[in-house]
């Protein structure tokens, strides 16, 4: 399929593909054209296939990759199932202006490329339910038209970057079930993100999030007082569903010891 230098759309999803896409390339532009790339919910392993974010010249500067030929022949609606924050939703779009990268539901492991971030004129991101490790990159703040972004249920840890701060246009966004620490960004776009955007990174913090952050480093603040024995640890010597008292800290008083006056 690299071979066909005129594909736009290609659609794999939920089927039982599995294999290696970072194997190495017969074609020196892979897919040159190409503008949606959907293979989710199969069974490819490996790392993500940076020889393909690297060459997606569609993806990149569309406009600018585009001659009066394309324009006229593709001003034409795209109809497409998309995964958006778990939700199987009908989008209806231009085919000039859509693009779209759906990775999620397979096997992926290693980090998320740096070069993801050169494809800027990508609209929607699905890398979730995957094994990927590693930070954020900073470099997705680079895709300035990106309106849905959706790296939730991996192994990614760090903190969000303040780069991302700068997706105008991102409407949705999610984060959910990773390993994620300190303060989430602030920003006029971030604030619209409710808490299912960050649900299950125990060490996030800051709004919208209830747990307030330390000042200081940006980390989560920790409770004053603490269980002396994790509920875990009750629940599993003890059965689930047996009821304990939190034990709290007694501060202790000194007594003033009476003194006998001697007659």
């Amino acid at each position: 399929m690299e071979a066909l230098p005129e594909l736009r759309v290609l659609v794999l999803k939920s089927n039982k593909f599995d294999g290696n896409m970072s194997l190495a390339s017969r074609s020196n532009l892979p897919f040159p054209k190409l503008q949606v790339l959907d293979i989710s919910e199969n069974k490819f392993v490996g790392s993500l296939p940076q020889k393909y974010f690297k060459n997606f010249r569609a993806m990149m500067d569309m406009k600018e990759n585009q001659t009066d030929g394309d324009y006229d022949y593709f001003s034409i609606y795209v109809e497409m199932i998309i995964n958006l924050k778990g939700l199987d939703q009908l989008l209806k779009r231009l085919l000039e202006d859509f693009t779209i990268i759906d990775l999620s539901s397979n096997k992926f492991s290693g980090t998320i490329p740096h070069s993801i971030g050169n494809l800027n004129s990508l609209r929607y991101l699905n890398l979730s339910h995957n094994n990927l490790m590693g930070h954020i990159p900073a470099s997705l703040g680079n895709i300035s038209v990106l309106e849905s972004l959706d790296l939730s249920s991996n192994k990614l840890d760090g903190g969000i970057p303040s780069e991302l701060t700068s997706l105008t246009f991102l409407a949705k966004l999610n984060l959910s079930m990773n390993d994620l620490v300190g303060q989430i960004p602030q920003s006029t776009q971030f604030s619209t993100f409710e808490n299912d955007s960050y649900v299950g990174n125990l060490r996030l913090c800051g709004v919208p999030l209830t747990r307030k952050c330390n000042e200081e480093n940006g980390q989560r603040m920790q409770p004053e007082e603490e269980e002396d024995e994790p509920r875990w640890l009750v629940e599993f010597f003890f059965g689930v569903g047996y009821t304990y008292k939190k034990k709290k800290k007694k501060k202790t008083r000194k007594r003033a010891t009476p003194t006998h006056r001697r007659s």
